[in-house]
């Protein structure tokens, strides 16, 4: 009910806001004609006013074409500009007809009429078509030609005009009659249609020497995601996006133009409206770059509702990061958010709802058995004489023969129950699973004066997830002010935040693995509909609980909160028209809670426990947790200042402002705290007002007295300082040919006093050429070129020269305070540093028709930082080295194409492609990464990518048995003997490939006839490869066993199995020997596990397991997928004109509806891997949307 409240609230707040420039808007009118007919015009100006107009043939037979702009007009002044000052017609009114005459009317013409002309033109001399000129302090005004000419009729003897054009500084000239002016406007790097935002830098896009890809958020936008980073995927050149899961607010990686970092954090920089934002809560770069990790926290921007964001800009190398330093050794995201615009306030209400399906058994990429090829496996292994283990939770069929045996039932009891099993089909999927529901609704309000304007915003985001335990909710809001105090000062004031709760399951339960794996024989409910529990035992102990999911769900949580608000002020001061400064200050204050419960229901807490619940506790001594269930909780405190001082200086000089340098120097003071609290607690009762229980006797529970005497809060308090000064300095020869030098100073205290290496400077050079002007084709626009080089260096936060001490408390044998190492020293580590080289080539032809941006590129790290493991004696069992080389190449391409441009009809197309090839040029220490790191792929090899992983060579089948044929070198063991592991494996396993895709991009079909709009996107992923779900080993049946269990449900694909010789050349699926059979020990003990293989580095536990690692089970992941489908309908404006409304749209959408991908991928998606637990994968969703401006 809350909930219901809040958003009814939220809809009145909504309302109110859209009716407030109703009254106002009612009688007020703007146009704009180019080169129109004057009928037309006539046409038109009856449709927008409802006035009739009448006039004689004869009367518009002299009248040219007419090009006029009339903003905010009364209906006689929009009838004064339109009719008597650009058509020279007389007019009377009468009632709702307006009347036309060439002889005197009600409004006379001048009799000495004017004209006032002139030409615009860039700074190249070329003519700017549809440049808006019009007349200082009045509302009226025209448009260029196609020869950038213009022409006024007035009565007097000179005007004042105001000339702008998209993407140019506006200028204000005074204009004799008679005498035709030539009007040069110069580039703003102000506008954002046709510049490039750096952050601390506007740059005009076609003068870029850089490597950077912009995009609208606009043309990114998709209702079924709530946050920027998930619609990133395919729609930038160079950059790759990786989803792991597909649940919702979980953060996807990110990674551009490769992996330079072999253990620091991976991730880009997040920069918006010019400020660094940090996340939430600190992730280790370990679990980040993890490819089995779900970041389900989120990152810096999870908080940003997409409806604020006006465009983002990629920053991909070294010249447009340098100015960043160290932070941007991965990359830089700028966004930009929305801001106000001088003219009448517009209200906007944008509204969504998105309809998400849920996993079900039919769908193609979920083969597992129903209940009845389940009972039927079952009775073929036994009929096998097949020997389950002796610790097997028994449930379903097995359960049931059991019972027979027993002497529990009778025969006739058994048919019955294994009746019911074979029809129960429980639906797993259905019970964890939903159709999700999700709305966003974002109200905004812009506008403004020449002085002042203003952008306001509040958004809802509702998120249901498909799995029924996931939720996210979200409250954002936005100020943006921009004041113009005077020509010297303009003030630009930024408030905003977010409230954000989250709600998940614990990662114990792992729902939807749950639903992949689990029999569907097994029941849910008790005939009384109670809870259906059966004894599920732990992993390697035969120790066993009563464990039913839904109990576990309903007596757990996960829930995060986040409360965030950002404060930036800009002052800027314009001392001239080509030197200004800025003075900046942010402020971003940040609170996080986490907290996971666990109920005393829970099988969790029975184990903890030692007793199921309600259950004496046989045992006392060992239980950790008596009575109650268990709190986790985390607080997060996150506070970032950032001040900046920035001269700006862009100056033209010479005869014919040939000569251009544009400057920026700045000093820029960061400070950073963050603290966290973290603390355990047990003995919970969430259920009894959320109390703690405090009588528990230390001398019965001594388990529990041992653990509480060890269990201390943890306290993280880390306060950072930086000061940083940068420069970007650019020449320009006649905009043909630039030159562009950045660079930036940043310091890190980790260097202790070694202040030779405490500050690495970071810089770049690059250069563009305007190829195209020496090409003198009409069909050409401009062909530029560009180059960069630069030096780039990073440092890991967790390292220091010096050993820092923790102090301890009073040891009370000793009777004196304790104190413990905290970090070793490591004086001997130096930055890491990549050299990037980028070659680039941007196009446009026919008219801006075709435009394509080409780029290559080469990064090398050196002095990388690497883990070398080192001999516990010395305290410590692993060290920080600079060990890695690493190269990074690639080249990309983006091609945006108007094949079709009518009055009517649009239709456009973009593509973009980009490849990245990565490799690791140097060898890592020997001991370093253990086996499973091989296996998963986060293991660094020599010679390979990051995070390629390897497998066993499979080289068939037995064909006595069907065991699996591993190479395993027992018949060339010598040569494994006192290898270390880094030889050891990659001896005995190959690389299979990455599991990142190394290609990723889309295609873009968007259609615009008149009112409707339709788009067509498509994405592609090229170069990954994963592992097949486990069938064998222990992942396949729960963690423990390699063999078959009888609460796990089964890929049909085992229907396929090896079953009787001869088989071995028809599948090469393994098959099933039981413990009981000749042949499991061949097959139960790898070779190296046993006691005569000394020396020799373990290389698996059994033969299954390395079956299910083997390159039998690896794919390829490249697949094609239909990403969305868009349809929109926009009201004609003579309908919503009359509601008062100014736009008024509907948009049906549709996402993932179908992937094309390896047809070896039978019952899993290509995001999906048999690495870990199943995660979820992208779901088909509908969508309507629904736009209204006032």
């Amino acid at each position: 009910m809350r909930e219901r409240k809040r958003i009814r609230d939220f809809l009145l707040l909504v309302v109110a806001l859209l009716a407030m420039p109703l009254a106002a808007a009612a009688q007020r009118y703007s146009v704009a004609y180019h080169a129109e007919p004057v009928k037309q015009v006539i046409e038109d100006l009856q449709q927008r006013t409802g006035y009739d107009f009448v006039y004689q043939k004869q009367v518009l037979d002299l009248v040219p074409d007419v090009s006029c702009q009339c903003t905010n007009l009364s209906l006689s002044a929009l009838l004064d500009c339109v009719l008597r000052d650009h058509c020279g017609l007389y007019y009377e009114i009468s009632g709702k007809t307006v009347v036309l005459k060439q002889g005197n009317g009600v409004r006379k013409a001048t009799p000495q009429r004017r004209i006032v002309s002139g030409t615009v033109v860039d700074t190249n001399g070329e003519p700017l078509q549809w440049a808006t000129i019009k007349i200082k302090g009045t509302g009226t005004g025209t448009t260029t030609d196609a020869n950038g000419h213009f022409q006024i009729f007035t009565e007097d003897p000179r005007l004042t005009v105001e000339v702008s054009y998209l993407g140019f500084n506006g200028v204000t000239r005074t204009i004799l009659a008679g005498h035709p002016t030539k009007i040069i406007l110069h580039d703003d790097r102000r506008q954002l249609d046709e510049v490039v935002v750096t952050g601390y830098q506007v740059l005009n896009k076609r003068s870029l020497t850089s490597a950077v890809t912009t995009a609208k958020m606009k043309d990114l936008e998709r209702t079924d995601m709530s946050s920027l980073d998930q619609m990133l995927e395919g729609k930038i050149p160079d950059l790759v996006v990786s989803n792991n899961s597909f649940e919702v607010g979980v953060a996807p990686k990110i990674r551009i133009r490769g992996t330079s970092t072999l253990i620091g954090n991976r991730e880009p920089l997040w920069v918006v409206d010019g400020i660094v934002v940090k996340d939430p809560v600190a992730i280790s770069p370990e679990e980040l770059n993890d490819p089995d990790y779900v970041n389900r926290i989120g990152n810096a921007i999870a908080g940003i509702n997409p409806q604020d964001i006006e465009r983002i800009d990629v920053l991909k190398d070294a010249a447009a990061t340098a100015i960043y330093g160290t932070k941007a050794a991965n990359g830089v995201i700028v966004v930009t958010t929305k801001r106000g615009f001088e003219g009448k306030p517009v209200v906007s209400y944008n509204f969504s709802m998105n309809y998400k399906m849920r996993p079900r058994y039919t769908d193609h990429s979920i083969d597992v058995m129903n209940s009845k090829e389940r009972v039927e496996f079952s009775r073929e292994l036994i009929q096998d004489h097949y020997q389950f283990p002796e610790r097997m939770t028994t449930v379903g069929y097995e359960k049931d023969l059991q019972d027979l045996y027993n002497g529990s039932i009778t025969y006739d009891e058994f048919l019955q129950r294994v009746s019911a099993d074979e029809t129960r089909n429980t639906d797993w999927f259905k019970l964890l699973c939903h159709d999700a529901l999700s709305t966003q609704h974002t109200a905004s309000v812009s506008g403004g004066s020449a002085k002042s304007r203003y952008y306001a915003s509040m958004g809802y985001d509702n998120e249901e997830d498909v799995i029924k335990s996931n939720a996210n909710e979200r409250y954002t809001w936005s100020l943006n002010l921009d004041n113009t105090f005077s020509k010297l000062l303009t003030a630009s004031f930024s408030f905003n935040g977010y409230h954000q709760r989250r709600s998940y399951y614990q990662g114990e339960i792992a729902p939807l693995n749950y639903a992949y794996t689990t029999t569907r024989t097994l029941p849910v409910y008790q005939d009384d509909g109670e809870y259906y529990y059966y004894e599920r035992k732990l992993s390697n102990n035969f120790s066993q609980y009563n464990y039913n999911i839904l109990n576990e769900l309903a007596n757990s949580y996960n829930h995060q909160k986040i409360n965030s608000m950002t404060f930036n002020t800009n002052l800027r001061f314009t001392f001239t028209d080509w030197l200004s400064a800025n003075a900046i200050l942010s402020v971003t204050n940040s609170n996080t809670e986490l907290e996971d419960w666990w109920g005393e229901r829970t099988r969790h807490i029975a184990t903890l426990r030692k007793s199921e619940y309600g259950a004496s506790i046989d045992h006392p001594d060992e239980s950790t947790c008596p009575t109650g269930g268990e709190l986790n909780h985390t607080s997060v405190i996150n506070r970032s200042y950032t001040a900046r001082f920035q001269l700006d200086a862009n100056k033209f000089f010479g005869s014919d402002d040939q000569h251009n340098i544009d400057a920026t120097f700045g000093i820029e003071a960061n400070s950073a705290k963050y603290r966290s609290y973290a603390t355990t607690q047990r003995g919970y009762f969430r259920d009894r007002g959320e109390t703690f229980v405090s009588d528990i006797d230390p001398t019965i529970y001594t388990a529990y007295a041992s653990w509480a005497m060890g269990n201390v809060p943890t306290i993280a308090d880390d306060l950072s300082n930086t000061l940083s000064a940068y420069l970007s300095l650019t020449y320009a020869y006649k905009q043909l040919w630039r030159i562009n030098l950045n660079g930036r100073v940043d310091g890190s205290n980790k260097f202790g006093d070694r202040s030779n290496e405490r500050f690495l400077p970071i810089w770049s050079v690059s250069g563009s050429y305007d190829v195209g002007h020496w090409i003198h084709e009409k069909w050409v626009d401009y062909i530029t070129a560009k180059a960069s080089y630069g030096f780039q260096g990073n440092m890991l936060d967790t390292e220091s020269p010096v050993m820092t001490i923790k102090k301890g408390t009073l040891n009370t044998y000793y009777n004196e305070n304790t104190s413990t190492v905290n970090s070793h020293p490591n004086p001997d580590l130096k930055w890491e540093k990549t050299n990037s080289v980028n070659l680039g080539l941007d196009m446009s032809f026919f008219n801006h028709r075709l435009e394509m941006e080409l780029s290559a590129y080469y990064k090398k790290t050196t002095d990388a930082f690497m883990t070398k493991r080192v001999s516990t004696v010395n305290g410590v069992g692993s060290y920080v080295i600079n060990g890695g080389d690493v190269t990074n190449k690639g080249y990309s391409l983006d091609i945006t194409a108007t094949p079709l441009r009518t009055k009517d009809f649009r239709w456009s197309i973009s593509t973009s492609f980009s490849k990245v090839i990565n490799s690791l040029d140097s060898r890592p220490a020997s001991q370093t990464y253990d086996l499973s790191d091989f296996l998963k792929g986060t293991a660094l090899v020599k010679g390979q990518a990051v995070n390629t992983f390897y497998s066993y060579r499979f080289l068939g089948l037995s064909p006595v048995d069907g065991g699996p044929l591993i190479d395993d070198y027992y018949n060339n063991r010598e040569a494994l003997r006192g290898l270390s592991k880094y030889d050891t494996y990659t001896t005995v396993l190959s690389a299979s490939g990455k599991r990142d895709a190394d290609i990723q991009g889309n295609l873009t079909n968007t259609f615009r006839y008149r009112q409707w709009h339709a788009s067509v996107v498509f994405g592609y992923s090229l170069g990954a490869k994963t592992r097949l779900f486990a069938m064998y080993g222990s992942r396949a049946t729960g963690g423990y066993s390699s063999e078959i269990l009888s609460e796990k449900n089964y890929s049909r694909d085992y229907m396929n199995r090896w079953r009787k010789p001869g088989d071995e050349t028809k599948t090469n699926l393994p098959a099933i020997i039981s413990g009981g059979d000749a042949a499991y020990y061949k097959y139960s003990i790898v070779w190296t596990r046993q006691s005569d293989a000394t020396e020799v580095n373990t290389i698996g536990d059994n033969y299954w397991e390395m079956y299910d690692y083997s390159d039998a089970r690896v794919v390829s992941a490249d697949y094609l997928k239909l990403q969305s489908l868009s349809l929109t309908y926009e009201l004609p404006e003579m309908v919503f004109s009359r509601l008062g409304l100014q736009r008024l749209a509907f948009t049906l959408s549709a996402y993932n509806l179908f992937t094309i991908c390896d047809s070896a991928l039978k019952g899993q998606t290509p995001t999906q891997g048999g690495f870990t637990t199943i995660q979820l994968s992208e779901r088909p969703s509908f969508s309507f949307g629904m736009n209204i401006q006032f």
